[in-house]
């Protein structure tokens, strides 16, 4: 049967406003669907736009029941004169209908498949605005309009946003099928669990973010279990910052499992949080084992005891880490002894930070013996500690002794040095002129008062 312009519309348009009242009832489908990708129709706002068969089966008409069909086998007696009158008389009207002001129209199949196509076309979102808009709507917050403008951009920093964890879920439903933002910084945004575990959420499926930076974020154990999940299935995330996130010796053991079982992590950040002893050992452990890592920040976490010993035999056994910050932490004596014993095995680090770690010079004597036969450390820093001139004396001795050394900065600022010192330091630059030293004040000699 031919249709009309007129028709067509009052038939397909209404069915089109009561599918779109239908998506408003799955709020709860929202929350649960983000970490899927869906290959049907699902009836929530993480699948692509398509066309709903709804759409179809009303423009088409609905299918006869059986009361209709039992009619229509009544009829059949009916005279053939007669059908044929009605058969005109409907094509004629239909006619008129389908010449108006100059427009022809084709068959019904083929103009249903043309509404289909142009229904597709807006319903599709390739720039998840659309999409955004629609979460912000459900879960009741305001669209971010930063997000709006730059969500297509490579590299998109959100730092003090405040979008709190119903923000970040709406923010992480357009990133799901995101492939333009590569780097994302959502810094100080208050997320807390809930929405960290919306953004692991989303990185299981997003596999275009390589670097992301979630620090101050309030995260705690729940964000962290998360994301140690997460990184068990991401395969392009490279760079995490945790830093600040208020993660203690439970979230460090989520954490340390990925590490032992993840290769893909080459960055990670959990500096500033209050990990403590246990959890140095938890770590400690999993850097062993760890492949993937090529820089591992551990400052300010309160590591110190048999957590900081674990931390050191660790990096010892790691043979891809180039950089390490154990910085503001307590490795001690016994941690610097540790620290000495693993660097005569390690050949691959690069870079130390061991400021403020409570070394004295007994623990830095033990240091300078892995240093007198490390063929890698280039940078060393060693700041503020309680080693005083002796132990930059061992240190310094130690460079000067290894002939194959790649020492070229060492950091020992804030320590005093004295005239021992300062004439080794001026021996090496003959022989290393490219090492540059950094220390204190140099330490006068005590000058006899005169008679």
């Amino acid at each position: 049967m031919v249709v009309g312009k007129r028709v067509a519309k009052e038939t397909l348009l209404p069915s089109v406003r009561e599918d779109d009242d239908d998506d408003v009832g799955h709020g709860q489908e929202l929350l649960g669907g983000i970490g899927s990708r869906p290959t049907s129709r699902p009836r929530n706002i993480y699948s692509r736009g398509s066309v709903d068969s709804q759409t179809v089966v009303r423009a088409r008409g609905r299918s006869p029941s059986a009361g209709e069909r039992a009619e229509d086998e009544e009829d059949d007696g009916r005279d053939k004169d007669e059908e044929d009158e009605e058969e005109t008389g409907q094509s004629g009207g239909a006619f008129d209908e389908q010449h108006r002001d100059g427009v022809c129209l084709s068959t019904d199949e083929d103009y249903d498949t043309e509404l289909e196509l142009e229904d597709e076309k807006d319903q599709y979102d390739p720039t998840g605005q659309a999409r955004y808009r629609e979460a912000c709507k459900r879960l009741g917050v305001i669209p971010v309009s930063y997000f709006l403008r730059n969500m297509h951009q490579s590299e998109l920093s959100m730092v003090h946003h405040g979008l709190g964890p119903q923000g970040t879920m709406a923010l992480a439903v357009p990133l799901v099928t995101n492939t333009s933002i590569l780097k994302l910084n959502l810094r100080d945004n208050w997320m807390e669990g809930v929405g960290g575990a919306a953004v692991a959420d989303m990185l299981k499926e997003n596999c275009y973010i390589t670097e992301i930076d979630l620090s101050e974020n309030h995260l705690g154990e729940y964000g962290a279990k998360a994301l140690a999940s997460m990184l068990l299935e991401n395969t392009t995330l490279v760079s995490l910052n945790l830093s600040g996130n208020c993660l203690d010796e439970r979230a460090a053991r989520h954490l340390a499992e990925a590490l032992s079982r993840s290769q893909n992590l080459q960055h990670l950040d959990l500096s500033h949080n209050r990990l403590g002893e246990t959890a140095g050992e938890t770590l400690g452990a999993a850097l062993a084992e760890n492949t993937g890592l090529k820089s591992f920040n551990l400052a300010w976490n309160c590591i110190r005891g048999k957590g900081a010993i674990a931390c050191a035999k660790g990096l010892g056994a790691n043979i891809f880490l180039r950089a390490v910050d154990l910085s503001y932490n307590g490795l001690g004596k016994e941690g610097a002894v540790a620290l000495g014993e693993g660097l005569k095995e390690n050949n691959t680090l690069e870079e130390i930070n061991i400021s403020i770690n409570r070394i004295p010079p007994e623990g830095a004597i033990h240091l300078a013996v892995g240093l007198k036969v490390n063929k890698t450390i280039r940078i060393l820093k060693m700041s503020r500690n309680p080693m005083q001139s002796a132990g930059c004396f061992a240190v310094l001795k130690a460079i000067e002794a290894n002939p194959a050394s790649a020492m070229e900065h060492l950091d020992f600022s804030d320590i005093s040095v004295d005239q021992e010192f300062e004439d080794l330091l001026s021996s090496i630059k003959e022989t290393l002129p490219n090492l540059q030293v950094k220390h204190g004040s140099k330490i006068r000699p005590l000058q006899k008062p005169k008679s």
